[in-house]
């Protein structure tokens, strides 16, 4: 299957192609991944999910189709919802800082294709620059987030999974130029009354780390896409509360 960016997010290209979102949600909950590639469930789109998508949209040049998909968030005028006003102050913080923008500058959108442990890998990059593979993130901060499985304070790049993106990323673009570049994260934030702002190249160690896991699990995952093994629940997610079926009394713990 040849992807474009018309069909980089269609049903088709999802079942065939492993990319790191998925892969995270397969992490998360099997069932809600599953339901998700089969068109069963569609995550609810969340007021800070469509602040970081209208400034991905601006830098990317793709603002008109995202206008176009989105039209509940614009006023009649064609102004922005107050809600979603902090979208043009992340912009114009963004184009205040050369750095910044020198590593957001070039080519956008970059899809490349792949494999890991022969399981078919897709990637989209924000900005492939020829010494690092760039990925905007709109955050609503970069505070280290507390890890409530493991009773631990991780950096946010750690807890949201980017060092997983990164090493997908990675691999797949080395596998496609035959070299192997760092990973970098080109952050913004939606506080208020400024953002912040941050280039961060993720730890080489954590990326070869975040591999082996993905190496180790991405088979069994897309066995399920597959259907050959029944989907676990995580029993926490929108998911899987809205498809519980009880099955009747149970004792409650002491």
């Amino acid at each position: 299957m040849i992807l474009t960016a018309e069909n980089y997010f269609s049903p088709e290209a999802e079942a065939h192609y492993m990319g790191s979102t998925q892969y995270k949600r397969f992490k998360a909950c099997e069932s809600q991944a599953l339901a998700i590639i089969r068109g069963e469930y569609v995550p609810e789109k969340s007021t800070a999910l469509l602040v970081g998508s209208y400034v991905d949209a601006y830098f990317s040049g793709t603002l008109d189709l995202f206008r176009a998909k989105h039209p509940d968030i614009y006023k009649r005028d064609g102004s922005l919802k107050s809600e979603y006003e902090q979208a043009n102050c992340i912009i114009a913080r963004i184009e205040r800082d050369e750095q910044f923008m020198a590593a957001i500058s070039g080519p956008k959108q970059v899809i490349m294709t792949g494999e890991i442990e022969g399981v078919p890998v897709k990637i989209k990059i924000d900005c492939p620059q020829p010494y690092i593979t760039v990925d905007m993130k709109i955050m609503r901060d970069m505070a280290d987030v507390y890890n409530k499985e493991d009773h631990c304070w991780e950096p946010f790049w750690k807890a949201w999974g980017y060092d997983i993106q990164g090493a997908i990323y990675r691999e797949i673009r080395r596998q496609n130029e035959g070299r192997t570049l760092p990973f970098g994260l080109a952050v913004a934030t939606k506080e208020k009354p400024e953002p912040d702002i941050r280039l961060l190249t993720l730890p080489g160690s954590a990326l070869d780390a975040a591999l082996e896991e993905v190496r180790a699990n991405i088979v069994y995952f897309d066995g399920l896409k597959k259907g050959l093994y029944p989907p676990t629940r995580c029993e926490k997610c929108d998911w899987c509360r809205s498809t519980k079926v009880l099955m009747g009394w149970e004792e409650a713990e002491a």
